[in-house]
């Protein structure tokens, strides 16, 4: 008789909404989202390149745009908090489902080498729990086939050089410590980039990123390290101004919605689920299943990303879904002259409480438990007054 495996220990920790720790320094809220937009362009741009390039479709110039590392670091949406080292430092971290690193800034730091950060700074020397990995110790082995890390002989480290988006870099070593999820205050050792050398604009309010990228292959992101093959979170708004909860190996929300993760040998560290129907209101987007799988060359699918704020639709598909959108829309006067980047806004000149279609995602299966109802503030989006569907094509 096989006896089950026991359960799988699990890992919740909180998550906030970066425009919390930044919103002091926008004069008003629509030049905070404004900012924002900005910022969910720049890595929807980014992973169609990236997609683009990696299946041959681009060259010359354009393949010169394609970032060379998808730790897009300005581009995280969310934060989230630990307890880092034997003297438990609590440090922001940016999340980002797109990278396959954990790292954190990793004192003492030569001078200017390290950027300001508003948190106290880690210090390797004094974390009694705090080791250097080798390049070939403990059965770990550096991952030199990515080209961003490699071996120093002399020193016997495994470092890493890392570039993003912006042009910003960070370079360090692969070490291991101890780390506490502050909901729980679960302690797990993890390997993580301790960074001594940061170049670029980074933001004093994050002393790293948590790379949440599925390559379990790579063994540097923090699913990977702990075998995350279920994954639970729910998103805090952009309005809430409260921090949820991401969990590993357990869901936290007894209603939950369920999607499957499909694996992309491609692009190994995407989130790809597996969407099926939308409908709004009562009215399917009708379009044939198959639409959202996988080509030949594994392009297309859909990607969950926590750097990109608005969905993206395919633009055939988005004509068809913004068309039964507004023809649902009851009485409320659409605007002739829309904000950018949306096409579909509506005016309140006499401000009272307005009701926009209910759009449903179905993931699998048309049943309740893979349902998803969207809360109205995820498909209209308030911006210079007007009410904008939130969706992209």
């Amino acid at each position: 008789m096989k006896l089950p495996d026991p359960p799988l220990p699990s890992y919740t920790f909180t998550i906030y909404h970066r425009d919390i720790f930044e919103k002091s320094n926008f004069k008003n809220y629509d030049s905070l989202l404004e900012s924002r937009l900005a910022r969910c362009h720049a890595r929807a741009r980014y992973l169609t390149l990236a997609h683009e390039s990696k299946n041959g479709s681009l060259g010359g110039d354009m393949l010169e745009l394609v970032p060379k590392s998808t730790d897009t670091y300005n581009n995280g949406e969310y934060v989230a908090s630990f307890l880092i080292g034997s003297q438990m430092i609590k440090n922001y971290l940016l999340v980002d489902t797109g990278s396959d690193l954990l790292w954190w800034q990793c004192g003492p730091c030569e001078a200017n080498k390290c950027y300001y950060q508003h948190q106290p700074l880690y210090n390797s020397t004094a974390s009694k729990t705090f080791r250097k990995v080798d390049c070939d110790q403990h059965g770990f082995k550096c991952k030199t086939d990515d080209p961003h890390f490699y071996c120093n002989l002399q020193s016997f480290e495994c470092k890493y050089d890392v570039e993003y988006t912006d042009g910003s870099s960070v370079k360090g070593f692969i070490a291991d410590d101890v780390i506490s999820f502050v909901l729980d205050n679960r302690p797990i050792r993890v390997m993580f980039g301790c960074s001594k050398d940061q170049t670029g604009h980074f933001l004093a309010s994050f002393s790293g990123v948590v790379g949440l990228g599925r390559d379990v292959s790579r063994g540097y992101s923090l699913p990977s390290q702990f075998g995350g093959n279920l994954m639970s979170m729910c998103l805090p708004s952009v309005l809430s101004g409260k921090g949820s909860v991401l969990s590993f190996h357990t869901t936290k929300f007894p209603r939950a919605t369920s999607a499957k993760l499909l694996p992309n040998h491609v692009w190994p560290s995407c989130y790809y689920v597996n969407l099926y129907k939308i409908f709004v209101n009562k009215k399917e987007v009708s379009v044939d299943p198959s639409w959202w799988n996988f080509k030949p060359d594994m392009t297309g699918g859909v990607i969950v990303d926590t750097g990109t704020t608005l969905t993206r639709f395919p633009t055939d598909f988005y004509i068809i879904f913004r068309t039964i959108f507004r023809s649902e829309v009851r009485d409320i006067p659409m605007f002739e002259y829309p904000a950018e980047p949306f096409d579909t806004c509506y005016a309140n000149p006499d401000n009272i409480e307005l009701h926009f279609p209910i759009v449903k995602l179905y993931f699998g299966s048309v049943d309740s438990s893979h349902e998803l109802v969207l809360a109205q503030e995820r498909v209209v989006l308030k911006i210079h007054g007007l009410y904008c569907l939130a969706f992209i094509g």
